[in-house]
């Protein structure tokens, strides 16, 4: 059974739900204040099964779903085939990741907003953003698009480039979107694929993507990727 498949599914369900049910999205949303005082730490895992709206829900399940699955026209095998093959329990490690990227993610803003009583988020980016760096770091030189534009670049850069731009966001602040969520999510995935492989297999992650980018030629992003 395909994990990624399974938590599309739940999120699927849970933010149907909560589009007409208010009281379950109070209930699950990520309210700093209600965790600080309240001790309601379920908060940091089940806003992540909760959505804004539909756009927002289709969006984090569909980069899920290729990056997470993968075996599209465009991308190779995504995370949870790979953890399959280079870790004895590829399946618990890739759920283990994306279940605690949802909390991890959110501690710096947490931090920022104990006492803040107007802030809330939701989504399941940071998590997302986790398993789209695992992937970069297992498929560095794996071509990804970039949203709206017909060019496909590199994964490492496509990252470097996300990174950066969250960055900026982040600081001029505002939009409604939580951007330190998707840098730390993303942290968290290239850190948790690194230390795990480090760990429990003989895979070289790291030594493989230094491999890998050493090889990039800049003149193949407009005709190999």
């Amino acid at each position: 059974m395909s994990i990624t498949l399974i938590i599309i599914a739940i999120t699927c369900v849970v933010s149907f739900i909560g589009f007409s049910n208010a009281a379950l999205i109070d209930k699950l949303i990520f309210y700093p204040p209600a965790i600080s005082n309240q001790k309601e730490w379920w908060r940091f895992f089940t806003c992540g099964f909760i959505h804004k709206d539909i756009p927002h829900l289709l969006f984090n399940m569909y980069a899920l779903y290729l990056f997470g699955q993968g075996q599209s026209r465009s991308l190779s095998p995504g995370v949870e085939p790979i953890f399959g093959s280079i870790f004895s329990n590829g399946k618990l490690f890739y759920l283990a990741m994306y279940l605690l990227a949802l909390p991890i993610c959110l501690l710096p803003t947490f931090t920022k907003n104990k006492e803040n009583y107007y802030y809330k988020s939701l989504g399941a980016s940071g998590a997302v953003s986790a398993v789209v760096f695992a992937y970069i770091m297992l498929n560095p030189m794996q071509g990804v698009g970039l949203i709206f534009v017909p060019v496909f670049i590199p994964g490492f850069l496509f990252g470097a480039l996300y990174l950066f731009i969250s960055y900026l966001l982040d600081r001029r602040g505002g939009g409604g979107i939580n951007h330190s969520a998707h840098i730390w999510g993303a942290l968290f995935g290239i850190a948790f694929v690194i230390v795990m492989s480090q760990l429990f297999s003989s895979y070289p992650v790291f030594s493989s993507f230094i491999d890998s980018v050493k090889t990039f030629d800049i003149r193949r992003i407009f005709t190999t990727y």
